[in-house]
């Protein structure tokens, strides 16, 4: 699984809460209480987070192009508009120039795993 490292700031007295429940055996860290915390945050509004990716047309999992996929789009003569919840992944051979031939745009809401000089290339379809 793909994940991505997110830094938060806590009140000495929550993070203090935190370790007494680690402690209490409740959380095996930290890490598992925050993990915790968010995953029943997010169940919680699961509601208006299906209303929001039907509205926008989200896929939502993991997406990786290829540059023969790709290839494949310009000999076709289509454009992507990627919209994606999770993880997209443009593979290490995709070249800027393809690239910008065939992604007409691109819309993550999660982990966006491209290379540096593709991110550069692209960097005015990133939304």
């Amino acid at each position: 699984m793909d994940t991505e490292k997110v830094t938060i700031n806590m009140s000495a007295v929550d993070l203090g809460k935190v370790d007494l429940l680690v402690q209490e055996a409740l959380y095996s860290n930290r890490t598992d209480f925050i993990r915790t915390a968010i995953r029943n945050q997010l169940d919680r509004h699961d509601m208006e987070l299906q209303q929001a990716i039907r509205r926008s047309s989200f896929v939502v999992g993991v997406l990786v192009y290829s540059k023969t996929e790709l290839e494949g789009y310009k000999a076709r003569n289509e454009r992507l508009k990627i919209t994606i919840i999770g993880l997209l992944r443009l593979a290490r051979d995709v070249e800027p120039g393809l690239a910008r031939e065939v992604i007409e745009s691109i819309r993550v809401k999660g982990i966006l795993d491209i290379d540096p000089k593709l991110k550069d290339a692209l960097a005015d379809r990133i939304s």
